[in-house]
């Protein structure tokens, strides 16, 4: 079995990516299960009708978000679809479901989408604790946790927490891509950040003058921006497993510039 994870994907350029690099990245790799972070595909707000209907016509089982799900109006329109899922330690009531699972190739394979709890905005339930609680039942075979937060060591931390209790911890939010791939001596698969789809000229994703007025030069008044057209960035990661054991294998990054590989 194998699993494409595409990280977060961001505004038009991001869009752009997955409609350039996704089919063809499934294909080489073999992917059996595609999972693809969307939380900022609406210009950096959520993910809208449009966006969805994009999705649904690439090769997309499962959509994730993050701390922006609930940005966009337009998701309660397709928020208990069941290819998608929003963070599930929330604390607020919200349409949705934050755990699912899949079947693909005899397998059944549970996705769940958590909120880190450093430097996060979004007040949340213990994300331990709310795992703890997801797999007390589960009888699937492969769950994958995209963990959306700030902090790499919180990210790690919790990852080894969960020996021989979860598959795959990867991590999303900040939108760069880690060199820290490895299956952990506990045989979780991990990454701290799978990175982004968008606008490799950029801050984030971000048009970068907009971030500067911002966040440097303390102009409340300016609103982050985003190009439309530039080089583009595709970043995932994908993980093998072993199809009588169930367990990770390996975990490799996938980081293409204009469809060349960085490494």
């Amino acid at each position: 079995m194998k699993i494409l994870f595409v990280g977060d994907v961001v505004a038009e350029v991001g869009k752009k990516s997955l409609l350039k690099y996704l089919n063809s990245t499934i294909k080489e790799t073999g992917a059996n299960f595609v999972i693809v972070n969307v939380e900022n595909i609406a210009n950096g707000h959520g993910i809208n009708r449009n966006s969805y209907e994009l999705l649904n016509r690439l090769h997309v089982n499962c959509m994730t978000l993050g701390n922006h799900y609930r940005d966009n109006v337009e998701i309660i329109d397709i928020i208990d679809n069941d290819n998608i899922i929003r963070p599930s330690n929330i604390k607020k009531i919200f349409p949705g479901v934050g755990s699912r699972v899949y079947l693909a190739n005899g397998k059944r394979i549970r996705v769940t989408n958590l909120l880190g709890t450093s430097f996060m905005k979004e007040k949340v339930k213990d994300p331990y604790l709310e795992t703890l609680e997801i797999i007390k039942n589960d009888d699937s075979d492969i769950h994958i946790i995209d963990y959306h937060g700030e902090a790499t060591g919180e990210k790690k931390a919790f990852s080894y927490s969960l020996k021989n209790k979860v598959s795959a911890v990867l991590g999303t939010h900040t939108h760069v891509q880690t060199s820290d791939n490895q299956i952990l001596n506990t045989g979780v698969a991990y990454i701290t950040d799978v990175g982004m789809c968008g606008s490799y000229n950029s801050i984030l994703g971000n048009e970068i003058n907009s971030v500067i007025e911002r966040t440097i030069k303390h102009n409340k008044d300016v609103k982050f921006e985003y190009l439309t057209s530039d080089d583009i960035l595709f970043n995932a990661v994908l993980i093998e497993f072993d199809d009588k054991t169930n367990k990770a294998t390996k975990i490799k990054r996938i980081n293409l510039l204009n469809g060349k590989d960085c490494g």
